[in-house]
């Protein structure tokens, strides 16, 4: 659906919810299609999409971000995606990441695994912070967040080997699960950016945690490596909040 939007982009609808945050006739079907469906199988099950809003039901719920990289996708860039959780009582058990212009599906299930377009994935080995690429964004930016990334990334990009900032938070993580990067680190984002491929994430062997190294409680803080460079980041990161 997402691509054949992708083909009319200068005659779709581009509103603002904000100044830097923008929403696409195209973000309101996909999400319209992926509710509609998923209340046709299973009506009694809860839905949170980015778009719609909350949808009460049982214990189990879809977190739904039909765009990811919204700001991307409306440049006919190909880096953003769809991503789903399934979460039981709160816990994510399911996860899939699409990124339509490149074909790519990232899947999990809670104790099974992690998979690229059906082919187990693992993160990588690297284990010097000097030799890693990372990933990172600024939604805390778009927020207009008084605590925000610059001084993280200004300390940490000398540091490291490279950085990449695509644009789709649920991408950089199954990044960080396949391997193409080391590690990634954010600010304010929502459940709907990144429940998914936590689970990718972690499916695939990796390690996630705030900026103090404890377990996520909220999405305010996230960092999310190849766990082999975790500790090493962490204290980085932690070290210039101490500072702030």
């Amino acid at each position: 659906m997402t691509l054949e939007y992708r083909q009319r982009l200068d005659e779709i609808v581009i509103d603002r919810k904000s100044k830097k945050d923008f929403v696409t006739e195209a973000d309101v079907a996909v999400e319209a299609f992926l509710v509609g469906a998923i209340q046709k199988r299973y009506p009694t099950h809860g839905i949170w999409g980015e778009e719609s809003g909350v949808h009460d039901g049982n214990e189990y719920r879809w977190v739904i971000d039909p765009i990811d990289g919204t700001m991307s996708f409306c440049r006919g860039q190909a880096y953003y995606s769809i991503s789903i959780a399934v979460e039981q009582k709160g816990q994510a058990i399911l996860g899939a990441v699409y990124a339509p212009v490149l074909d790519e599906l990232f899947e999990a299930k809670r104790g099974e695994g992690a998979t690229l377009n059906g082919k187990a994935i693992r993160v990588s080995s690297e284990s010097d912070l000097s030799e890693c690429m990372m990933a990172t964004g600024f939604a805390c930016i778009r927020n207009n967040k008084v605590h925000n990334n610059i001084p993280y990334f200004n300390r940490l990009m000398p540091e490291i080997m490279g950085i990449r900032r695509c644009g789709s938070a649920a991408l950089d993580l199954c990044y960080v699960a396949c391997g193409r990067v080391d590690g990634y680190w954010e600010l304010n984002l929502n459940a709907y950016d990144v429940a998914a491929g936590l689970l990718v994430v972690q499916e695939a062997g990796g390690r996630s945690s705030d900026f103090q190294g404890r377990a996520l409680a909220g999405y305010g803080e996230i960092v999310a490596t190849n766990d082999a460079v975790h500790n090493a980041l962490v204290r980085t990161l932690a070290e210039v909040k101490g500072k702030l």
